[in-house]
């Protein structure tokens, strides 16, 4: 038995592997990747990857797939906010324009759900006044633990253009974080080659950030870090590799340091500025610092 999808006009251009999981079924990568190997999926009857870039109207045909939707879907449990936690996010809009929204993100709340995350951003703001019809789409990322700036488009166009910028390095982010111990003021740049591994694949990627030191004593460092490069917890990574990791990370930590820090649930990291241009108009958005972060501030500066 076969279904079959005709692709909407908005989505002229996109990767296939993110039409299908925005439009039929979100499932893991690998998995798509054996639909199509299988040839479970075809587009016009003909076998296609996952990076085959989707026409307007193209024709998707699942083979044989009902099965797999149903227990999936029966499985998957969605986040329902509240009206409550939906309200409390009128403290966090930064910038709600037509085509994207610019929040202050929380610390301890992850962009979207996950395997290991359930009450997330997205699925908070889809059904606010913010998205009346349409969605947000994710354009960059913060970690769950890191607070700080996080733009939304509103559109795909928006979208593509946030993610063409990102890659051309036409976005400047600036975060403050507190690190642990004294750093030199000599060190004005970081460079590393960041090693990750996605199911025993080793993969190398050159990481470059900016560093500035603000302020310091004997147990902490204050800093103020551009990333030129966007790896996936790097600095994170960029300052435990220098001797001096971000104050809370309990993921990237070196043992003499006081253990406590990383037991209060803070990770002292925030994206506290954005700025980039579009059609000629200059963005710059700054967001201030959660109270916890500023008490410690306080306490040890």
């Amino acid at each position: 038995m076969s279904e079959t999808y005709k692709v909407e006009k908005e989505y002229n251009n996109a990767r296939f592997d993110r039409w299908f999981k925005q439009k039929v079924l979100n499932i893991p990568q690998s998995l798509l990747e054996k639909l199509t190997r299988k040839s479970k999926i075809k587009i016009n009857k003909k076998k296609i990857k996952t990076s085959y870039r989707v026409k307007t109207d193209d024709n998707v045909e699942l083979f044989d797939l009902k099965n797999l939707k149903e227990a999936i879907r029966s499985n998957k449990i969605k986040y329902k906010p509240s009206k409550k936690e939906k309200s409390l996010y009128e403290d966090f809009i930064i910038e709600d324009n037509d085509n994207f929204l610019v929040i202050n993100k929380p610390q301890g709340m992850p962009v979207q759900s996950g395997t290991k995350s359930f009450k997330n951003i997205i699925d908070i703001l889809k059904d606010t006044k913010y998205f009346i019809d349409t969605k947000p789409f994710i354009v960059h990322r913060l970690d769950k633990e890191t607070s700080g700036i996080l733009i939304i488009a509103k559109n795909r166009e928006y979208a593509q253009l946030f993610t063409s910028l990102f890659r051309i390095r036409k976005i400047h982010k600036t975060y403050i974080a507190v690190t642990q111990g004294s750093i030199s003021n000599k060190i004005n740049k970081l460079e590393d080659d960041l090693i990750t591994y996605d199911k025993n694949k080793k993969t190398i990627q050159k990481a470059i950030s900016n560093i500035k030191v603000l302020k310091k004593n004997s147990d902490y460092s204050l800093v103020e870090l551009n990333p030129i490069t966007g790896r996936k917890h790097q600095l994170r990574k960029q300052l435990y590799n220098i001797g001096n990791p971000i104050v809370g990370d309990d993921k990237y930590y070196i043992r003499k340091y006081n253990k406590i820090n990383y037991k209060n649930n803070l990770l002292m990291l925030h994206a506290i500025k954005i700025k980039f241009m579009i059609n000629n108009i200059k963005y710059n958005f700054k967001a201030k610092y959660n109270e916890k972060f500023e008490d410690f501030l306080k306490k040890n500066f």
